[in-house]
């Protein structure tokens, strides 16, 4: 069975679209008839294949871009005030470098906060007028390591626990105007995937019960979901394949067959 959606007429944003997981959900959303516009710090690369500005009419599916730091207030109220009218925003921005909690600068630590927490808060605040008046939906982008210990990455683990928390807040606070929904993406195949998993970028049922990571097209269905009218709202839908295969099962495995 295939699911399409019509998104046509629709005003959507995509922060940090312009790679990854953020490019993959840009696209789908244009492939469905919708009127993207995605916001990063830098423009987008050419590998990236997402045009910079506006290359054709943004009926005939290209993109708007729009450069932004999300942090910044100022950038923030630049962005949104762009907008005449907003469907939907997806809040994809987000990452961290490896950066275990003891020896590393704590500005560090509030930079990764801020980008994975704050700046969905200021993006939502400051977009919930015209989500109200199109009765809308926001799309965190959320991540297992705020489910379960992130060692190596406290801060960005602790911030998307937060981010998570966040949503189910604001899904309270706004409805039934505007619903609010988490993805919770698990191990992810994207440009930057073997940098964050040792050089591996081919994880299998070792790590994953699905046998394969996920794929920005995989993070992007979910998200055409959710941002389609309906009922739910504060949910958190876990795009992880099954999640992520503990160690002791790799232990027991390796002693039963050795017996």
């Amino acid at each position: 069975m295939t699911v399409t959606y019509d998104y046509a007429g629709k005003a959507v944003l995509v922060t940090g679209g312009t790679r990854g997981i953020g490019a993959g959900i840009a696209r789908a959303f244009r492939d469905a008839g919708a009127e993207v516009t995605i916001c990063a710090r830098t423009p987008p690369q050419p590998d990236a294949r997402i045009p910079l500005g506006v290359a054709e009419p943004p009926h005939a599916g290209a993109y708007r871009f729009v450069q932004a730091d999300v942090r910044d207030p100022e950038d923030v109220d630049r962005l949104i005030s762009g907008f005449d009218r907003l469907d939907v925003v997806i809040n994809n921005a987000g990452g961290s470098p490896h950066a275990p909690l003891e020896g590393t600068s704590p500005r560090l630590h509030a930079r990764v906060i801020e980008l994975n927490l704050t700046a969905p808060l200021l993006i939502s605040q400051r977009a919930h007028p015209l989500l109200a008046a199109a009765g809308g939906a926001i799309v965190m982008i959320g991540s297992a390591s705020g489910a379960r210990p992130s060692p190596g990455t406290a801060a960005y683990g602790a911030a998307k626990a937060g981010l998570h928390h966040l949503a189910r807040c604001l899904a309270a606070e706004w409805a039934p105007r505007v619903r609010v929904n988490t993805v919770v993406v698990g191990l992810a195949a994207t440009q930057d995937a073997a940098g964050h998993y040792g050089g591996r970028s081919d994880l299998d049922e070792r790590a994953v019960p699905a046998g394969r990571m996920a794929t920005p097209a995989d993070v992007a269905q979910a998200c055409l979901w959710l941002a389609a009218p309906g009922y739910v709202t504060g949910a958190e839908v876990r795009v992880d394949g099954g999640g992520e295969v503990p160690a002791w099962h790799h232990l027991v495995a390796e002693e039963t067959s050795a017996q």
